[in-house]
């Protein structure tokens, strides 16, 4: 059977808004706050991600992150942005619409994370229901997932808000914190009616999903 592929997004440019939050590609000059955020955030964020390399928060680390988020991006094989809350434009997090597949799929992955002086704020919330709303409106996709460990009782509000719905159990599926940890399953469908308007804060502490940006 042949599979019918939709020409890629291409757009370097990427920049998507949401209520009281937008989301773009990172830069060079988006390191130090980055960087500072991460580290403030580590303790936070440890349980919920994959070990760190010992050199993740360097400069040259981040520039090779970069180059390869930019590449991945031309190739319409991920789109890795960072989280920044309008009114000060100040990072509030990063946001990953990985693992795109073409053809007869049409989905993509997403992960997510909030740095720790953000948390339970509801940036990531609207922020993640943004990124989907762009994934079927620009990028023409039919599904997104998202994995999240059943512990993660923020990250799967998170996901529930924007619509999500749990579809199953993953065992051991992902290797997060130095071991390898079963995963609930969730997705959204471009014909999902969307989720209804919620207010400024969920008043949960937001974690995350998978390891993006």
């Amino acid at each position: 059977m042949a599979l019918f592929r939709l020409p890629p997004v291409r757009d370097s440019s990427t920049s998507i808004r949401g209520d009281g939050v937008f989301l773009r590609p990172a830069e060079m000059n988006d390191w130090e706050d980055w960087a500072a955020l991460r580290e403030r955030s580590r303790d936070f964020l440890m349980p919920w991600e994959p070990l760190w390399p010992t050199d993740d928060l360097t400069r040259a680390a981040f520039r090779r992150r970069v180059k390869r988020h930019a590449e991945e991006m031309a190739r319409d094989e991920s789109f890795a942005l960072l989280v920044f809350r309008t009114r000060d434009r100040a990072l509030v997090g990063g946001l990953t619409l990985g693992q795109i597949r073409r053809g007869v799929a049409q989905t993509a992955t997403v992960g997510y994370w909030t740095g720790v002086t953000y948390a339970g704020q509801g940036y990531m919330s609207r922020a993640l229901r943004a990124a989907v709303s762009y994934s079927f409106s620009t990028l023409r996709l039919h599904r997104v997932e998202a994995a999240c460990l059943p512990t993660n009782v923020a990250s799967i509000r998170v996901l529930e808000s924007a619509g999500f719905r749990r579809e199953g159990l993953a065992r051991s599926y992902l290797r997060i914190n130095g071991r390898w940890q079963d995963h609930f399953l969730f997705a959204v469908l471009e014909s999902d009616p969307p989720p209804p308007p919620r207010p400024n804060s969920d008043g949960s502490r937001l974690a995350v999903s998978t390891r993006t940006l």
